[in-house]
């Protein structure tokens, strides 16, 4: 995927705070909107994730294993 390491170290770094800033998204329509909006916005949301983690999390840490989130390993 990447073989700079200051990139893929900045790549990494972007990776999880989109992540945490989706899952945080997640957690606002939850908690302020109907049920059914809730579960459809969940699933799109999930799919976002899942796609950032096969497509350029996976390969970036197949590359760069030490840079690696211990809560992925």
């Amino acid at each position: 995927m990447i073989g700079n390491d200051d990139v893929a170290k900045a790549v990494s770094g972007l990776m999880i705070e989109y992540s945490e800033k989706l899952n945080d998204s997640i957690v606002l329509v939850m908690e302020n909107c109907p049920e059914d909006e809730f579960k459809r916005y969940r699933l799109a949301a999930a799919k976002v994730l899942g796609e950032m983690l096969l497509e350029v999390m996976n390969p970036l840490y197949a590359r760069h294993p030490e840079l690696k989130p211990a809560g992925l390993r």
